[in-house]
């Protein structure tokens, strides 16, 4: 079955609050944060392509 049926299955809370980054992203059935990796890593996950990269002309003074 697909489509507006389906739809009404969605009732479950899957994403909690983390509480190390406070983000709306930690998952109760894998006990791991989406955003920060919390569950998974002692590290904080980040990647280089999440933030923006600011030249020095485009920076504002």
């Amino acid at each position: 079955m697909k489509g507006t049926p389906s739809f009404g299955k969605h009732n479950k809370i899957l994403h909690i609050r983390c509480r190390r980054c406070g983000n709306h992203s930690y998952n109760i059935k894998t006990s791991t944060c989406a955003s920060c990796g919390f569950g998974k890593t002692s590290k904080m996950k980040k990647y280089k392509w999440k933030t923006k990269n600011i030249t020095k002309t485009k920076r504002i003074k």
